[in-house]
């Protein structure tokens, strides 16, 4: 069995992208990581520490005060939700407003819980 050069270069290429892709595969993460805040089940758990937080309050917060709450907050896992800034809370407050379009403030939940 004589195999030409070309069939050579063939069976390297082969062998190569399949290294590749086991590489490729072995270092993708295939579970979920135990500090990862972006699943949906972690949205939830987010914002019902704000609405427990704004319960907890007397409504008349201001953005930034209801973040240094929440912070300050016993429910608050600060290792899991490492990557939660005023612009989270924020996004958490807008997807909130949309969903409950009768509310527009963080005073008008308060009036709704």
């Amino acid at each position: 069995m004589d195999f030409s050069l070309s069939t050579w270069m063939m069976i390297a290429f082969v062998l190569g992208m399949i290294l590749s892709i086991w590489k490729l595969w072995a270092f993708m993460p295939n579970k979920q990581l135990a500090d990862d805040d972006t699943t949906e089940e972690s949205k939830i758990d987010l914002t019902n520490i704000i609405l427990a937080t704004i319960k907890n309050s007397n409504g008349n917060l201001s953005v930034d005060e209801l973040f240094v709450k929440i912070e300050e907050s016993e429910d608050f896992d600060s290792q899991k939700y490492w990557r939660f800034n005023k612009n989270r809370l924020n996004q958490l407050l807008n997807a909130y407003y949309i969903e409950n379009p009768h509310t527009q403030s963080i005073e008008d939940i308060y009036k709704t819980i």
